[in-house]
């Protein structure tokens, strides 16, 4: 069939030029939905949070009457746990460290300075189990990722025992696929 014929065969028939154009937006969207995310970045530079400063107890002096004022201590991160994220395939792999690190009592996961393949619906957990693998029942779900290039945080719950679990893992939900992990070493 020639390029006159094909263009004969939709112009006389409108429904046939109609639905030809419907499918081919459909496609372009759906190719779109499915490869737009490989080439997109996004990027995000998040300090880790500080915690609000302790105040000190007041002392009242007994001679003067007066109170004195609060003075304030600062309080400095420490590492709990790291790792660095792992390469699953030429499409879906990660670089950079992540943390637990404690400041002041919150815990927090930190990805610092990473660069992490992007696709659609992409998550963070923290596993129970290391290599990538993770159960969605026994994982601790932190939220969708932030960013595929930089540092940010999550904050991990008060009441979730760290010891329990052995790495974070960055899943795409949509296609069910290991994006990377980092299996977590430290005390």
């Amino acid at each position: 069939m020639t390029v006159r014929g094909i263009g004969r065969y939709l112009s006389g028939h409108p429904g046939r030029l109609a639905s030809v154009l419907v499918t081919v937006v459909v496609l372009s969207v759906i190719v779109w939905y499915l490869a737009s995310p490989l080439f997109v970045r996004t990027y995000r530079d998040e300090a880790l949070p500080s915690a609000a400063p302790t105040a000190a107890a007041s002392v009242a002096s007994a001679t003067a009457g007066v109170i004195a004022a609060p003075t304030s201590t600062a309080v400095t991160a420490r590492v709990l746990r790291s790792g660095e994220l792992g390469y699953v395939d030429a499409i879906h792999n990660g670089k950079g460290p992540v943390r637990i690190v404690d400041v002041g009592g919150q815990r927090f996961v930190r990805f610092e300075d990473v660069t992490i393949t992007n696709a659609p619906d992409v998550h963070v957990y923290l596993s129970r189990e290391t290599g990538g693998k993770w159960e969605e029942g026994t994982s601790l779900y932190l939220g969708a990722l932030k960013a595929t290039n930089g540092s940010f945080n999550y904050e991990v719950p008060a009441s979730a025992d760290l010891g329990s679990f052995q790495s974070v893992v960055v899943w795409c939900r949509a296609f069910r696929v290991l994006i990377t992990w980092a299996d977590l070493t430290g005390t």
